[in-house]
């Protein structure tokens, strides 16, 4: 590149009828063409690039203190919910083994990033759980509650998605809510077994995939004839006059809204922690980053400083010698 602009100008040189106007007109252009303020360039693009990281570090820093005043208040009513579900698995089970016919997969997700990879968990196990429920005379769905959960499965699973529910935890989380919420999940599909795919909270670091699954009415009578002990009412009294399925039905319809209920505080709470984690991580990650901008930034300025005391040197000579 610089021997072709050197032929250049040597041919305009050539072909100019006066050559002291081609030696003018030649140094004018790389006057012009030559970056101004070329010194200052590098140092004033590390001086942005470390604004940005800090405003970054501050965003991260309030993301994490947020996360974590919302994480305590969310812990105790995770903690508190846990005993919604027991009762119910001590008399009908949780059997996630049961070979039925229709299979709902309920995947629990966020609506929001950011929290490291809990959504991406779910997803993975929800997708292995499809391929060993499916088969050739079995019918497996996807019911799907939150954004990010959805943005994921909508790509090559598309048609097995029969509900898809966000926006969930726009509001504070209660028992109201959630019932409705399997209200309509069971009015919109047809199950044997329903399996809920959530993350459990474990710390502030750890969480646990996990996996609850809750059966029909009809599946629970015909695992308990099959000779276990799955339904088996007859050690209780029922009061009311309703029949064994009625009971079962109804059982089987609040065990599934005080397992959701308790899967979607789990996961809340999970990802608040995982937001928390990453959102500390970002920081210190920006942290280094401005350490070593400013370091790059301290080394341009003291070279550039350098480089025109040499000239000014330089220049000073030149006048006295």
């Amino acid at each position: 590149m610089a021997m072709a602009a050197l032929r250049r100008e040597g041919k305009r040189f050539l072909l100019s009828p006066n050559p002291a106007i081609a030696v003018r007109s030649a140094v004018l252009s790389d006057e012009l063409t030559a970056p101004l303020g070329t010194r200052s360039i590098s140092t004033q693009v590390v001086r942005n690039r470390m604004k940005s990281v800090k405003n970054i570090q501050k965003i991260t820093k309030a993301m994490k203190m947020v996360a974590a005043s919302k994480l305590r208040a969310v812990q105790v009513r995770t903690e508190n919910s846990r005993g919604l579900w027991q009762p119910f698995t001590a008399l009908l089970g949780d059997t996630p083994s049961v070979d039925v016919k229709k299979n709902v997969i309920v995947t629990i997700s966020s609506d929001k990033g950011l929290c490291g990879g809990i959504n991406s968990t779910s997803v993975k196990v929800s997708k292995a759980l499809y391929k060993l429920t499916a088969g050739p005379e079995k019918e497996t769905q996807y019911v799907i509650l939150g954004e990010k959960g959805k943005v994921q499965l909508i790509r090559d699973s598309k048609a097995s998605i029969a509900l898809t529910i966000t926006e969930i935890q726009k509001n504070p989380l209660n028992y109201t809510q959630v019932s409705v919420l399997a209200d309509d999940i069971l009015k919109n599909v047809e199950f044997d077994a329903l399996r809920i795919v959530y993350n459990k909270f474990h710390s502030v670091v750890s969480f646990i995939p996990t996996i609850s699954t809750i059966l029909s009415p009809e599946a629970v009578e015909k695992e308990s004839e099959a000779g276990g002990k799955l339904g088996d009412l007859d050690l209780y009294e029922v009061e009311g006059g309703e029949t064994k399925s009625e009971v079962l039905q109804n059982l089987a319809e609040f065990q599934f809204s005080c397992v959701l209920f308790n899967a979607v505080l789990e996961n809340a709470c999970s990802e608040l922690g995982a937001r928390m984690s990453a959102m500390d991580s970002s920081s210190r990650n920006a942290g280094d980053m401005l350490d070593r901008l400013t370091l790059t930034y301290n080394r341009t300025r003291q070279a550039s400083i350098t480089t025109e005391l040499i000239e000014i040197i330089s220049g000073a000579s030149a006048l006295t010698g």
